[in-house]
């Protein structure tokens, strides 16, 4: 490669090219700093309650002692954590690695099948999850290893007359409380209460012990746990700060979390990222109610808001998003999923703020890349790499590629993962050396900024020509008349496979011969869909990533055999 770091000249200037991935010496000294420096300024918010760092500081203490000091959790020890957008997350998140253990993070959805893989694989020995799921466990819990349940109610950290009032709502008005029997768990209340009786002492914490299992969506097969380090974290968290912190002002931003804070991007970038630079960060519990979201929203002067394609196309369709006041927006973020450019431009029209698409995967932690804040963005690209990052793109027989070349995604830098928990094999396969295997295609452009063109694994083979359902979904996505759309190959008996576009209308009057032609102008033969199927929802991960596995099977279920 004639350049073999095209993407050098497009730092910023403000933006160092390399960061310290041991300026802490564990995530415990992070949290303590930003606790010394940032004292009573607002941490988080939730349901109009607020949470200071002082508060955050005292409280995950109190919670490590419990753990420490009341049960028989040992340093190092599993520990999972089953929450939405609430306070008692980041009070629990941060307990556990004061205590020395490592947080499982576990989506509140997942049925207990997902949760009894994912707590056996890890060997998880306790778990702190909401009332709202604790009927799930109840059915696996003694299939696994877990032996201290803690329960906590959505208005334990409320006060005690709202929270009562929320409580008292959600079972006995909405009924979203399903009866269950752990006769051996103990409430969260009554955890902070027997934690404040002792003294913490911090555990003996190397900088390369194990953090955070976060486990992967499990597109590739059963899901994996990727095992990220005190170091692996604190080198994204550096590197999430220095490339936003240029545009942010210490202790003064005000933060929108709707992303799940168990999902990688969103407790990077708006839970430990934010933190960094005392932002507040206002946790939405539920944003699929869209219109109590877009309340919060008119409510609160924000500056920075994460999101995945899905969410930001949600709001962008409401008229009474247009009514909120954009006056201080400085960042929207996307990740997770390809950013469609037309929903990137209906943004920009209503907000007047570009939306900067980043890269990353839970396998690093997740940060890889992002575009320039500085107005440098480029719209359709995932940009270039955070410091201390390196990208190669290669070719399926292992040679690098030059500018312009299409190839597998190779990344090496301190975020990378120390590997699958209790998985050589898995790890093996997508490890060379320091360097991770991605498994998503990807080129250089001439000015260094990467383009995704797809996954590895969901190419489709239109008689050996390649598509990418990236490329035909974002020209659907155009039509207005389109809501969303996910696009998958299916069998053909002449070409091998042929393209199949699943979607939902925003206009009910919409034909399908409409469609087709508006891809006829757009995309070559090949790449037109052969198959258009309406529906009234797609299937989505917990962060509204379409899942096009899940259209997959669906497909396959309805061939006859």
């Amino acid at each position: 490669m004639t350049n073999k770091y095209p993407w050098l000249s497009q730092y910023p200037d403000s933006v160092p090219h390399e960061i310290d991935p041991e300026i802490y010496p564990s995530l415990v000294e992070f949290v303590d700093d930003c606790v010394a420096q940032y004292g009573d300024k607002v941490a988080f918010e939730n349901m109009g309650v607020e949470l200071t760092f002082n508060q955050l500081g005292e409280m995950s203490t109190a919670f490590a002692n419990y753990l420490i000091n009341e049960t028989s959790l040992q340093k190092g020890d599993r520990v999972a954590l089953q929450m939405p957008n609430v306070m008692q997350y980041p009070v629990a998140l941060f307990g556990v690695l004061k205590a020395g253990m490592v947080v499982v993070n576990t989506n509140p959805q997942y049925k207990p099948s997902e949760m009894e893989h994912q707590f056996t694989d890890s060997g998880t020995k306790a778990i702190i999850l909401l009332n709202t799921f604790a009927y799930k466990l109840e059915e696996i819990l003694d299939k696994t290893e877990i032996e201290t349940v803690i329960i906590a109610e959505v208005g334990d950290m409320l006060g005690s007359l709202k929270g009562a009032i929320v409580d008292f709502m959600i079972k006995r008005v909405k009924h979203m409380v399903p009866e269950y029997h752990l006769p051996n768990s103990i409430d969260f209340q009554k955890v902070m209460k027997l934690g404040r009786k002792h003294q913490y002492q911090k555990p003996d914490l190397k900088i390369t012990d194990l953090a955070l299992l976060q486990y992967t969506g499990g597109t590739t097969g059963v899901a994996k746990g990727a095992a990220l380090s005190h170091r692996n974290l604190i080198a994204n968290i550096e590197q999430v700060a220095a490339w936003m912190k240029p545009q942010l002002i210490n202790g003064e931003e005000v933060t929108i979390t709707a992303l799940p804070l168990y999902h990688v991007f969103s407790l990077t970038v708006n839970l430990f990222g934010m933190m960094k630079i005392g932002a507040k960060s206002v946790l939405i519990t539920d944003p699929r109610k869209m219109a109590d979201f877009i309340k919060v929203l008119k409510s609160h002067p924000f500056s920075v808001i994460t999101g995945v394609n899905t969410l930001f196309n949600g709001l962008v369709q409401r008229p009474e998003f247009q009514k909120v006041d954009f006056s201080h927006l400085k960042i929207a973020v996307a990740g997770g999923m390809a950013l469609q450019e037309a929903v990137a431009d209906k943004w920009k029209d209503i907000t007047g703020n570009e939306i900067v698409e980043g890269y990353g995967l839970s396998e690093t932690s997740p940060l890889l890349t992002c575009n320039p804040i500085d107005g440098n963005n480029k719209l359709g690209t995932i940009g270039i790499p955070v410091p201390s990052t390196e990208l190669k793109m290669v070719s399926e027989d292992g040679k690098e590629l030059t500018v312009g070349e299409f190839g597998e995604i190779w990344a090496r830098g301190p975020q990378v993962m120390m590997g699958y928990w209790q998985n050589e094999d898995e790890t093996k396969n997508v490890m060379e050396g320091e360097w991770f295997k991605t498994g998503d295609i990807a080129y250089f452009d001439s000015d260094g900024f990467v383009k995704i063109v797809d996954r590895k694994k969901e190419m489709i083979n239109v008689g050996g020509m390649k598509v990418y359902p990236n490329e035909v979904e974002d020209v659907i996505a155009k039509m207005p008349q389109v809501l969303e759309v996910g696009v998958i190959g299916v069998p053909h008996k002449s070409s091998g496979e042929v393209v199949k576009a699943f979607i939902v209308k925003n206009d009910p009057h919409v034909k399908e011969d409409e469609i087709m032609k508006h891809c006829r102008d757009h995309l070559v033969a090949y790449k037109m869909p052969k198959f258009i199927e309406f529906r009234e929802e797609l299937p989505k991960s917990n962060v509204g990533k379409i899942l096009r596995k899940e259209l997959r099977k669906d497909e396959f279920a309805n061939v006859p055999s």
